[in-house]
């Protein structure tokens, strides 16, 4: 809202099956595709081609798209029982390497097998599979952005990717996206979120699913942000996992688990919400860092503990707990 009002002369295109190139006045010509049977007797302009059929093992191009400019929102819906199965892939200015390389489902805060509604400012996913993704995304000379079928079916996929043509500047990072698993731990109880070497940089965003398979509580273990020269000790340690996803107290209240998502943060999958310490329940939250980044000159490492919590008072290493995490940040 801050910059709805200019007028500066930024141009805006959008990337779709009904447009794929983005180019002006593209939209809507094709005279085959996924919706031609549909369509038959309407004729061209009229919803022949919404969306693509990705087959097993197909790696396909969502965006191609020369720059400089910067990705605005990016929406796409398909089988919501295969988020997991599918990978999200962005290539920023021709890098041999792609800056995020992520589960579907993981990048839109859906890491487990039950869809879960998020209303955040970055990330939305609504009724009934819609995922939007709102993070800015600077490049330069050029953006690729790719999906591929890791499953055994066939599906469907609508996308719709719009940006802006626009002079992004040396100072803008590119966005980067990673997801690391762990399956199970093990010994030190220790996921390693990410570590990253160059900059500067700002970590912007994790989305954490666990499964613990021990009883009791398991969110004891702190969040830790080794900053630049950083050697043993972090500069940024947190008090608890639920306390750095904003939560408190075990996420429990009257003896349930209370999903929330609000715009910086939320526990958007507890499964089952109504049954609490038990070991095979499933976990998925998120924290950005928009109002608060976190700020790095030349490296960041970021690691969470797995601990959970016995009842005679101590601490419970939890070595055969499973941890997924994505963790987003912009990087020079």
């Amino acid at each position: 809202m801050q910059e709805i009002w200019r007028l500066d002369g930024r141009r805006t295109r959008s990337i779709s099956a009904e447009n794929p190139t983005g180019a002006p006045g593209a939209g809507g010509r094709a005279i085959s595709g996924t919706g031609a049977f549909a369509a038959a007797g309407l004729g061209r302009g009229w919803k022949v081609s919404p969306s693509i059929d990705v087959t097993p093992g197909e790696t396909v191009t969502l965006a191609d798209i020369s720059g400089p400019g910067v990705i605005r929102h990016f929406w796409l819906t398909t089988d919501r029982t295969m988020l997991r199965d599918f990978t999200l892939y962005v290539y920023w200015d021709g890098a041999p390497d792609p800056a995020i390389r992520v589960p579907l489902g993981d990048f839109f805060c859906n890491g487990w097998d039950r869809l879960a509604l998020v209303n955040s400012e970055a990330v939305v996913v609504a009724p009934a599979g819609g995922l939007n993704s709102y993070w800015p995304m600077p490049f330069g000379a050029h953006a690729l952005v790719m999906l591929h079928n890791g499953g055994e079916r066939t599906a469907p996929v609508y996308y719709q990717i719009t940006y802006l043509e626009e002079d992004v500047g040396h100072s803008a990072g590119r966005l980067h996206a990673l997801w690391r698993c762990s399956d199970p731990l093990g010994t030190p109880a220790v996921h390693p979120i990410v570590e990253s070497h160059g900059g500067p940089g700002r970590y912007v965003g994790t989305y954490l699913a666990v499964e613990p398979r021990a009883p009791g509580w398991w969110g004891e273990g702190e969040m830790k942000f080794y900053l630049d020269d950083d050697g043993e000790y972090p500069t940024i340690c947190g008090t608890g996992t639920e306390d750095y996803f904003g939560g408190a107290w075990n996420f429990d209240l009257n003896g349930a688990y209370l999903p929330y998502s609000t715009p910086y943060l939320g526990l958007v999958q507890a499964h089952p919400p109504d049954r609490i310490y038990e070991p095979e329940q499933r976990f998925g939250m998120y924290r950005w860092h928009i109002p608060d980044p976190i700020c790095f000159e030349h490296s960041l490492r970021v690691t969470v503990q797995a601990l959970g919590w016995r009842e005679d008072g101590h601490y419970l290493p939890l070595e055969h707990a499973s941890v997924a995490s994505t963790a987003l940040w912009y990087q020079g």
